[in-house]
């Protein structure tokens, strides 16, 4: 792992001239010490997951058990946007921070919902196709006057928390490969820690650490050996090399930390999930085998410098995007005994890991969910022991969880009252691995197979397979066990919050926000935010009220593999809302869905040939933005698509006509005749819709 320090000025990063800052919200007294204190903070919340350990617990309990039915909206603020928002705000001093689709960041009022300012970064949007995955942001960092964010692509700016004004920004990123940002940036030691994603098309993962005042590269450190050839950047690097077989950086290699970065002040260690490998499928990544580190692991990095002290991985070898990129979670256990200093994660592969933080040690682990690709987990080393139809090589399996996971991003909360930890839980939910030997790096040919014209048995097995299930779990670390469950009527649900009130909030997909008992999962109160949520809620004082705020919008990969017409989810558009107790605010909805039937059929019916040929070029390059078979989520729904967008489709697909809006042109990949093809799917399935309205 690469962990010099660099100047900035030999990379070629570009850091655009101070400017000085005086704020009237307070952040400029949030330095060091106020961010190593911030859990006695109550009224505020400083960090993303309001603490450094990340356990997303709030001491306040004026809104409590008892009164909890009492919450009700006071404000709203629509942001325009259909696509996802998952960000965490940042309040302190009454000033709500947060950011939503393509990187805009904005400051609000946290009593009303006035937006002070808005900053938007200008993310190209004719890039969208390159961007991994969605368009989707979690959120700021904040610092001494100023607010830190990551944009889209891949870079990191310093904004004045006062005016909204740019102080600085860097290339974090090569703009020749498809790296982005989606996650929020961490605070550490005078340092801004900032990741990125984009395994999916092919690139080499690593974290950065600037100066949080001036913007200057202070260290880097990659996650995976690049080209031998070009010598290896440290020790842990050689070591890591000898665990991936041909020419694995050709493809990028991946493990991209896309989001998971939590730094413990006392012991200088910085954590570091990491993600997938590029291409999924390790027979192309990586034949011959291997566990190819430091793909699917935690990582801990001394803060000054980047170096690797210890890794842990949780699927050596991975095959099906089963990435360590989830919330990691530090506390203070008592485990047999003795009282440990511990790193939590709940993971995409259904495992529930406890390390020792200071070393690395493997303590404990086991499952939360169903799980098909391993049978469990050596008691002594902590490595999985994998299914023998887990992998077939180049041919497909069938393996639970999918793709998404059997938990992601979605935070989750610790209470250390009752120690348990909440998250939510995908499960069930299998997924049709079939390796796509055609896949090629910097492309939107994601790594998975979508050829639709695949019909094994394996892939009608995938298709009668039942729908998997959502719920939210109250987990007993020590145990390693569930103490209670809340099974949902939807798959996905989203980030949670736990506070010294005995409650638990969380949001779904299929829009509503509800209160738990914390102690044992009753639901205690509820309401309709209109949308599907994937974020997770904060809460803070402003005078004497506490409030809670969160982010509503249903959107990221979650259509992927969750179409929102048979699942429950529901997309609209994007919003915050903000509660308190006796709160009378009415929540208006615009309108969202279509009705009725779609304004053109277009052209004469097409052959069976032709749209079939259409079929597999959508599921090739289409669906992961517009939606399973046409029916979009957040993008607009195909099927419906008028007369002057099917008379100019040549120019959109493959000319770029749309790339302002976020619609890519596709003309390197697509001819003519193929883009003609997909447009005839298109309105295959808008008559199919005229013909069935139920399929809406």
């Amino acid at each position: 792992m690469r962990s010099e320090r660099v100047h900035p000025l030999a990379l070629g990063y570009a850091v655009l001239a101070l400017v000085g800052c005086e704020t009237r919200t307070g952040t400029s007294a949030i330095g060091g010490e106020r961010l190593l204190h911030a859990n006695g903070d109550t009224a505020n919340w400083l960090m993303y997951g309001r603490t450094y350990d990340e356990q997303r617990f709030s001491p306040l309990r004026k809104v409590h058990e008892d009164n909890v039915g009492h919450l009700g909206l006071v404000w709203s603020r629509e942001l325009g946007t259909t696509r996802g928002l998952e960000a965490t705000p940042l309040v302190v001093d009454g000033v709500l921070y947060t950011t939503g689709s393509w990187s805009v960041v904005y400051a609000m009022d946290a009593r009303t919902g006035e937006v002070l300012w808005t900053y938007d970064p200008q993310v190209p949007r004719g890039r969208a196709r390159t961007y991994c995955c969605d368009v989707v942001n979690r959120g700021v960092a904040l610092y001494k006057g100023t607010v830190y964010a990551g944009t889209l692509d891949g870079r990191l700016v310093a904004i004045d928390a006062r005016s909204g004004d740019r102080i600085w920004e860097v290339l974090t990123v090569d703009p020749s490969k498809p790296y982005s940002i989606t996650g929020a940036p961490r605070i550490a030691d005078g340092m801004v820690l900032i990741g990125n994603g984009g395994a999916e098309m092919g690139v080499r993962g690593y974290v950065s650490a600037y100066d949080a005042t001036r913007g200057a590269l202070v260290w880097r450190t990659y996650t995976i050996p690049g080209d031998p050839s070009l010598g290896f950047e440290s020790e842990a690097m050689r070591i890591a090399s000898a665990t991936w077989k041909g020419r694995w950086w050709e493809g990028g290699g991946g493990g991209t930390a896309w989001d998971a970065i939590v730094y413990d002040p006392e012991l200088r260690l910085v954590y570091v999930g990491t993600g997938n490998g590029s291409p999924w499928f390790r027979a192309l990544r990586s034949p011959g085998g291997g566990d190819n580190l430091y793909l699917s692991s935690i990582i801990a990095l001394r803060v000054e410098s980047g170096e690797q002290v210890w890794h842990f991985q949780t699927t050596p070898g991975d095959n099906w995007d089963y990435t360590a990129t989830q919330p990691l979670m530090l506390a203070e256990l008592e485990i047999t005994g003795r009282r440990r200093k511990v790193i939590m994660q709940a993971p995409k592969n259904g495992f529930f890991y406890i390390l020792d933080r200071e070393t690395g040690e493997f303590i404990s682990a086991n499952p939360f969910a169903s799980i098909t690709w391993a049978t469990g987990i050596d008691s002594v080393t902590g490595r999985p022991v994998e299914s023998p139809t887990a992998y077939a090589g180049m041919n497909p399996v069938l393996v639970s969880p999918d793709p998404s996971g059997a938990h992601s991003w979605h935070p989750m909360a610790f209470n250390p009252s009752l120690g348990l930890v909440y998250f939510p839980v995908r499960d069930g939910a299998s997924f049709l691995y079939r390796p796509n030997a055609d896949w090629r790096p910097h492309t939107t040919r994601r790594n998975e197979g979508n050829d639709a014209r695949y019909n094994g048995p394996l892939l009608r097995a995938w298709q009668a397979a039942p729908t998997g299930t959502g719920r939210l779990v109250a987990w007993d670390p020590i145990r390693q066990e569930a103490r209670w469950r809340v099974d949902h009527p939807v798959l996905n649900s989203g980030g949670v919050l736990a506070t010294a009130g005995n409650l638990v909030f969380q949001g779904r997909s299929d829009g509503l926000f509800v209160a738990y008992r914390a102690t044992d999962g009753e639901k205690l109160w509820e309401f309709d935010a209109g949308t599907g949520i994937m974020a997770p809620p904060v809460t803070y004082l402003v005078g004497d009220v506490q409030y809670l705020t969160l982010m509503v919008g249903w959107g990221g990969d979650m259509g992927l593999v969750n179409p929102p017409t048979s699942r429950g989810a529901r997309p609209g558009f994007g919003r915050v809302l903000t509660f308190a107790l006796g709160g009378t605010a009415r929540l208006t909805l615009p309108p969202f869905r279509h009705h009725g039937s779609p304004d053109t059929l277009g052209s004469a019916s097409a052959s069976e040939a032709a749209i079939a040929e259409g079929r597999v070029l959508y599921a090739t390059f289409c669906f992961s933005c517009h939606g399973v078979d046409a029916v979009a989520g957040a993008l607009p729904d195909l099927r419906y698509s008028t007369a002057e967008v099917h008379r100019y489709f040549e120019a959109i697909v493959l000319g770029g006509a749309r790339a302002p809006l976020g619609m890519p042109s596709f003309g390197d990949l697509l001819s003519t005749a193929q883009a003609r093809a997909i447009q005839v799917y298109i309105l295959d399935r808008a008559r199919e819709l005229t013909a069935a309205p139920s399929n809406r």
